[in-house]
């Protein structure tokens, strides 16, 4: 196992394999009325994922966090009329519940298949600023999403997610529930990386 892969490499493939699984569920689900059908699926993923972590309450907090996260930046995207989702949409100021569960899911990569990113912030920018946009556009293609002007989403998108991606991987770093406290890396030892990793 390399420094840069703090994770057994069939551990990191199912990882990525499972989250994928739960975001086409809850685009699928979304986009077919059926907004539950990616929470449950997503449930599942995070049921196993916690089962595997060595300190599961330091786990859930990153998710919950990043679910908050989620639930305030898509609504404030519907608010402000970049974007609007089918269905689920139960709060006028949140997103939608699978969106929430998408952005949960999406946190149990980050300490497993996405931990090579950790300190490497100006990588973690560039990576959310292409990444984040595409992944909405996926869902766009899957009826998941519409944006009443598609070019200024994906700049907005864009943005949003060179700044969420780094953010996302910041707290990470300070609720890994997936190592040991001995083995995860200092704040040091992070900005270190942090001038190497680009």
């Amino acid at each position: 196992m390399s420094a840069d892969l703090p994770h057994p490499i069939p551990r990191i493939i199912l990882n990525l394999v499972a989250f994928q699984i739960g975001w086409l569920a809850c685009v699928l689900g979304g986009a077919h009325q059926q907004p539950w059908l990616g929470v449950v699926v997503v449930a599942l993923v995070v049921a196993y994922h916690l089962k595997q972590c060595v300190a599961p309450g330091r786990e859930l907090r990153l998710l919950l966090i990043m679910g908050v996260m989620g639930a305030v930046w898509d609504g404030m995207l519907v608010r402000f009329g970049f974007l609007d989702y089918p269905s689920g949409l139960f709060v006028a100021w949140l997103a939608p519940v699978w969106i929430i569960a998408m952005w949960v899911g999406f946190a149990t990569t980050l300490n497993v298949s996405l931990a090579w990113l950790k300190g490497r912030w100006g990588l973690a920018v560039v990576l959310g600023g292409l990444a984040g946009p595409l992944a909405y556009y996926a869902g766009y293609r899957l009826g998941g999403v519409y944006f009443p002007d598609l070019f200024v989403a994906m700049v907005v998108l864009a943005g949003g997610w060179s700044f969420l991606m780094p953010v996302s991987l910041w707290f990470a770093q300070r609720f890994d529930g997936t190592m040991r406290a001995a083995a995860m890396p200092s704040d040091s030892q992070s900005l270190r990386g942090s001038h190497t990793g680009v």
